[in-house]
């Protein structure tokens, strides 16, 4: 075994090994949206049906909490849809690094999630002729999908016996794992600055814009900053 296919397997064996445990710790959140999903009034199977289409979690959980606290469908709609909208972005940094068209290509952006897309981006997109980024997408994308919509099923038939999910910590979850796993991204001062000024902005907005707006307008931040620093680089 040459040193170069040693090294590709160790890379690999922990790329995959990350990529499950990243999809087990989605998972515990998963089983939370299973429950709230059927304490909201949504079947098992619509519930169900949320993970396997739409399938990001902030959406999801937007969507059952604006129906929950008595919004209705169209609010819900806008709410989940605004929080979508970040994904369209994760879509145009990945696509370069995937390289792929067709069916797979709609898979790919069906699995285009927070945590595919930190894992893709964690990787050196030049080791391994860009094999190390496009596995870490795949294998943390599948894990994710996989287990999350177990999780959910599990939740949604199980809601009472786990009681109120949020009184277990489960809604903290997501975004624990999703700071872990940006956190090693964050390498000078214009990616810290961006990370606490979007992290402010969705602070002071949330508890006065409706769901999914502070996150739109954190995103601002990042933009703004990228755009300040590419004007400086040029110059």
């Amino acid at each position: 075994m040459t040193s170069t296919t040693a090294s590709w397997e160790s890379t690999r064996s922990d790329i995959l090994r990350k990529a499950l445990s990243i999809g087990v710790a989605v998972a515990i959140y998963g089983v939370s949206f299973g429950a709230l999903g059927s304490t909201t009034g949504l079947s098992v199977p619509q519930t169900q049906a949320l993970s396997l289409l739409m399938f990001t979690g902030a959406s999801q959980f937007a969507l059952v909490s604006t129906i929950a606290s008595g919004g209705t469908a169209l609010t819900a709609i806008a709410a989940s849809w605004l929080l979508g909208t970040r994904n369209a972005a994760y879509s145009l940094r990945m696509s370069p690094v995937l390289k792929v068209t067709g069916a797979r290509k709609l898979l790919a952006s069906h699995l285009t999630i927070d945590e595919s897309t930190a894992m893709g981006l964690a990787q050196d997109e030049k080791l391994f002729e860009g094999n190390a980024s496009r596995l870490a997408f795949w294998s943390t994308g599948l894990s994710v999908f996989v287990l999350w919509n177990v999780a959910t099923f599990i939740g949604a038939i199980t809601v009472k016996a786990i009681g109120d999910p949020k009184a277990l910590g489960l809604d903290a979850a997501i975004a624990a794992g999703l700071f872990a796993l940006v956190w090693p991204q964050i390498k000078g001062r214009h990616t810290l600055t961006a990370a606490i000024g979007g992290a402010l902005i969705a602070l002071l907005l949330t508890p006065v814009l409706p769901a999914g707006i502070p996150v739109l307008a954190s995103a601002v931040v990042a933009i703004v900053i990228g755009w300040s620093w590419s004007k400086q680089v040029d110059v």
